[in-house]
């Protein structure tokens, strides 16, 4: 049964646009690091009948009648929120992850406090403080930066110094261009010494952390967590905000986020969150996101082989941002081009102090969560890297670029999209 056939005889447009997009999937391999493919229960819930249904406030406490089924399935994506993160508060309701950073900041901070949180151009994300950003009108933000590009490590001791100097209320950790795992330790001690709050946003991570492929910030006393459930966690596009055991930060939280920010939630997606943690939960998950770090080190090392330069100099999680600009002689905008031409989607991305412009950096990003789901194993992985680096060496050969394209379309229906995961 067509799963379109109510808007196929409704509405063509948007039919044909739904059509091509499934193809598009179906036949091409997906590389950015922040997507992923969802369950075919993931999306019956996020189209489901709670898309009906206004529910400003939290189960128990709403402001409309007719709750009780959106109390149920809030609470048990709250439930399985907390018990894969080991945290005793969850906020299951931020349609994003960029609202639930904002909803935090809302949380923990007075206006004109300071947040010290990684620079965007070393990996870190817009919401930690870049100055494009609205959120800097209202929050004031310094950064710290790696060390050293190469290897990825972060200056602790110059983070110390623009702490103690700076004073932040929030010292925030996570990115999202950055290959190598953080000294969590250290955060929570230079968090400690000067007074402020710890925040990790997981939203790259989070899956890795619920199936257990990489520490739990949680585990080295940090206070909170921001997400967003897509990524890794193969989840619907949405939300989450944990907070480890302080029920005095959870209730800020739950303020900021209903009534401080918004109305009702979308409980459809909610639902859809609910499914999704479900699915996280089961030892399936676990081989998954361990499979995830194997395959983005598979494409490493062809990265390492063929002299391509990587920032931090490879990766420890789902992703790596490689300098094809300086290693490959193509810019990361021609390179996402060429690249989608041949089926193989990824984004443009800066590097460390690029001094190219951000709409046509250095480098490309790229990862390995959405091909894992379609069971590719380091073989698959490895081949796939090869492969764009062929097309980016030879640009201008047609020939090659076509033979490339049948490749990887062939390679996409020997492994498509899996139904379930569970």
């Amino acid at each position: 049964m067509n799963e379109y056939s109510f808007i196929e005889r409704q509405d063509k447009d948007v039919y044909e646009t739904l059509v091509g997009e499934e193809q598009r999937e179906r036949e091409g391999l997906e590389l950015i690091p922040s997507e992923n493919y969802v369950s075919k229960a993931v999306r019956e819930a996020q189209g489901s009948i709670f898309t009906n249904k206004y529910s400003e406030g939290y189960p128990g406490k709403r402001y409309y009648g007719g709750q009780e089924f959106t109390d149920k399935v809030e609470t048990i994506a709250i439930e399985r929120a907390k018990q894969l993160f080991g945290a005793k508060f969850a906020n299951v309701q931020p349609p994003a992850g960029a609202p639930a950073n904002i909803a935090m900041y809302f949380a923990l901070l007075e206006p004109g406090d300071t947040v010290l949180g990684m620079d965007l151009s070393h990996g870190g994300h817009l919401t930690h403080g870049h100055p494009v950003t609205a959120i800097t009108k209202v929050f004031r933000f310094v950064r710290y930066k790696m060390k050293n590009a190469d290897t990825g490590e972060i200056d602790y001791d110059e983070m110390l110094r623009v702490a103690k100097e700076e004073k932040p209320k929030i010292v925030l950790a996570g990115y999202s261009a950055y290959s190598r795992e953080l000294d969590y330790k250290k955060f929570v001690d230079i968090g400690r010494e000067v007074g402020a709050l710890v925040v990790m946003d997981i939203a790259h991570i989070a899956g890795l952390i619920a199936g257990g492929a990489v520490k739990n910030p949680f585990d080295y006393g940090f206070d909170v967590m921001t997400s967003t459930t897509h990524k890794t966690l193969r989840g619907p596009r949405g939300g989450l905000i944990l907070t480890r055991e302080s029920e005095e930060l959870a209730k800020k939280v739950d303020k900021a986020v209903f009534p401080g920010l918004q109305g009702g939630p979308l409980m459809h997606a909610v639902a859809a969150k609910a499914v999704a943690f479900g699915e996280a939960q089961q030892p399936a998950f676990k081989a998954y996101a361990a499979q995830i770090l194997k395959n983005a080190k598979a494409m490493e090392a062809v990265f390492a082989r063929e002299g391509v330069r990587m920032l931090g100099g490879g990766t420890d999680n789902h992703l790596i941002l490689a300098d094809v600009f300086s290693s490959l002689s193509i810019s990361g905008k021609e390179a996402e081009i060429l690249l989608d031409r041949v089926g193989i989607t990824l984004n443009k991305n800066v590097i460390a102090d690029d001094t190219r412009s951000p709409f046509d950096p250095s480098g490309i990003r790229f990862g390995t969560p959405a091909i894992t789901t379609r069971k590719f194993v380091e073989t698959d992985c490895a081949r796939i890297a090869e492969l764009m680096i062929e097309a980016m060496r030879n640009k201008e050969d047609q020939a090659k670029l076509s033979a490339i394209r049948e490749e990887v379309r062939a390679t996409a229906l020997r492994l498509p999209i899996p139904d379930a995961f569970v």
